[in-house]
């Protein structure tokens, strides 16, 4: 009887505990929306005030889209080696050196002026390498923490949020940075964002944890989300011996058809990215005879647009998940139809007035927004094991185009002395990353590695499928 009565009275804590379950998640999700808030602001510095710089430092078209593309360079270097770390050591201390180190850098371009001119380009082009380098494991960062906290019904929308933060940094920084610009001189902009990044690293230090080590999640939040999706056990896995992170796993990845439709989408989502953040403020500028305060201004309306479709992308996505879609229908519909309405940037080419302008670039960007899912597809379907070098791998692919898409655009420029072709070139990109997810992805599922040893002392995981849905 006692027996009884004390198993019956376990039941009923547990039950309590359940209704009562913390929500410690969604204090991850905020801080990986401002982390990834001042990870863009610091990248969109440069654009800012690339076009006062370009007039005080004598750069041509040519010159300065080389110096846009620095921090892409490394950027892709360090994807592989910053997943590999992220998987090796953890999320919470490489992320932490990431974003300090980063930031630092970016204080350290608003010094180069004190420099001689014939170094100053060639600092700055270095300064610039830096950032892009030790910035290179944010991302692979922020999808593994949403994998490791996160269900599977939640991961498209705790993706869509942080991933929206890359517009929240445009209608919050393009404004302030401007008018650093305008009032005080170009150098003042890398000063206050470099700033900013150094004092939140510690931020970050304090916040962020494992799922199980979370001093704000309870045991009833941890199992909730871990039987429906969550890949909890991710750095308790490292530790298990011959589970780390290894070479050969790359010939793996890259060698699924899925994984490469995913890579290419990635690319091309990428160029439209990397054209608003580093030759739009420049096209307000020079093609259509904006002031720089007045750019800065009107460059964070199209961002509103933009985070209110990723935002929106990722809630649909996740919707059409419990409403019994499949997850490839589910991921890939909101892809294909934002990416096919950020091709009326092309239209700017065919209007006079600013108004018109802003609207179809803001039409773009709300498109670019509800499609820019890469990142909860990679939380989908990256092998928990490796989930930081998938991550990496990702994107390295997707941010050659962070290489590529300045340059091509200033050889455009250079060439044709317009934006014209510009556009174009970068509605094309949005057009073959809407083809290459209706053809080559195929059915969206996580990788199963092949060679990888069974966990041991850690609960099973359940399927990736919502409790609350219809089987798929």
């Amino acid at each position: 009887m006692r027996e009884l009565f004390d198993k019956n009275n376990s039941e009923r804590r547990t039950m309590g505990e359940v209704l009562k379950q913390t929500r410690a998640r969604y204090l991850i999700l905020l801080m990986l929306f401002l982390v990834t808030t001042i990870n863009y602001a610091d990248r969109a510095t440069i654009s800012i005030a690339g076009s006062t710089m370009q007039k005080e430092l004598g750069i041509d078209a040519v010159m300065l889209g080389y110096i846009f593309s620095a921090f892409g360079w490394a950027y892709v270097l360090g994807q592989i080696p910053g997943g590999w770390l992220l998987d090796r050591f953890g999320s919470k201390r490489v992320y932490f050196i990431s974003i300090f180190t980063w930031s630092l850098f970016t204080l350290l371009q608003g010094f180069v002026d004190t420099l001689p001119v014939a170094w100053t380009v060639v600092t700055l082009f270095m300064l610039r390498f830096l950032v892009g380098f030790a910035e290179a494991p944010s991302f692979p960062g922020n999808a593994r923490i949403v994998a490791a906290w996160f269900p599977t019904a939640e991961r498209g929308t705790a993706s869509a949020i942080f991933n929206s933060a890359q517009y929240f940094a445009t209608v919050i920084f393009a404004p302030l940075m401007g008018w650093i610009v305008h009032s005080f001189g170009w150098e003042h902009v890398f000063i206050v964002m470099g700033s900013i990044g150094i004092l939140f690293s510690f931020v970050w230090l304090k916040f962020i944890y494992n799922p199980k080590d979370h001093p704000l999640a309870n045991r009833a939040e941890v199992e909730h989300i871990a039987a429906n999706g969550a890949l909890v056990d991710m750095d308790q896995n490292r530790r298990v011996p011959g589970n780390g992170p290894k070479w050969e796993h790359i010939k793996q990845l890259v060698s699924s058809r899925m994984m490469a439709g995913i890579y290419l989408g990635q690319f091309c989502i990428n160029a439209i990215t990397y054209f608003f953040l580093t030759w739009f403020p420049v096209y307000l500028v020079q093609e259509r005879g904006m002031t720089i305060l007045k750019a800065g201004i009107i460059a964070s309306l199209p961002a509103i647009c933009g985070f209110i479709g990723g935002v929106l992308g990722g809630v649909l996505s996740d919707w059409m998940l419990r409403r019994g879609n499949s997850l490839s229908v589910a991921r890939k519909t909101p892809i294909v139809c934002g990416m096919l309405l950020s091709m009326t940037m092309i239209l700017c080419n065919y209007v006079e007035s600013d108004w018109m302008v802003v609207g179809f670039m803001a039409l773009a960007f709300f498109g670019k927004g509800i499609g820019a899912l890469g990142w909860a597809v990679m939380s989908d379907t990256s092998p928990k094991q490796i989930a930081g070098l998938s991550g990496g791998i990702f994107n390295t692919c997707g941010n050659l185009s962070s290489i590529t898409t300045p340059i091509v655009i200033g050889y455009i420029i250079a060439a044709t002395g317009s934006f014209k072709w510009a556009l174009v070139f970068v509605g094309v990109n949005a057009f073959l990353a809407a083809f290459s997810y209706l053809f080559i992805v195929g059915e969206i599922k996580r990788v199963e590695l092949k060679g990888v040893k069974p966990e041991t002392g850690s609960p099973a995981a359940a399927p990736e499928t919502p409790a609350a849905s219809p089987a798929r």
